[in-house]
């Protein structure tokens, strides 16, 4: 983040400590719709990921306190909006599909053949859409948002074999609903 950003969103944070209304506003304004974004893709509800998204921003306006600065502002509430996200599915009764620990690792060529496929974004969130919870919140954690399996099984409290096998899992059966439903491969 540049310079001036960050002086921008440590006086806004300084100010809502301090309780004043308007920053609070523009606080939410600044991170309201990447946040929902994140939130809607793990929980695949608009009505859902909106209830999440206000949990998060009242959680974190609770606990400005506990925010150290470590990291930025966006990185500690994205955390937030996940475990939030996590916790609303998890509430749905998520059910990880457990593999033994030999699960395989994703092959080059198919890397490849992912990356060479030239899919339109629509189709393809629709079909992360159409995934089963596990699968669509491991691959949305993984290749959206960016964590390693280790964490991400750390935020669901999997094993992080569970979290491969389930991106794996997620991988092709979004080839395969792209196919049937789209007509791509």
């Amino acid at each position: 983040m540049e310079p001036g950003l960050i002086d921008i969103h440590t006086d806004l944070i300084e100010r809502c400590r301090r309780g004043e209304q308007r920053a609070f506003h523009d606080l939410y304004k600044l991170y309201n719709k990447a946040m929902f974004n994140i939130a809607l893709r793990i929980v695949n509800d608009r009505a859902e990921a909106e209830d999440v998204l206000q949990e998060s921003f009242v959680s974190a306006f609770r606990n400005l306190d506990d925010f150290q600065g470590r990291s930025t502002f966006g990185a500690w509430l994205k955390r937030i909006v996940i475990n939030k996200a996590v916790g609303q599915i998890n509430r749905r009764r998520l059910n990880l599909v457990a593999l033994d620990e030999g699960t395989p690792e994703i092959g080059a060529q198919e890397e490849a053949d992912l990356a060479e496929e030239e899919l339109q974004l629509g189709h393809v969130r629709a079909a992360i859409g159409r995934l089963p919870d596990g699968y669509r919140i491991v691959l949305s954690l993984y290749l959206l948002e960016g964590y390693d399996h280790k964490e991400v099984s750390e935020i669901l409290g999997i094993a992080e074999s569970t979290s491969k096998s389930q991106y794996l899992r997620a991988r092709h059966r979004l080839k395969s609903i792209l196919r049937e439903e789209f007509q791509y491969g």
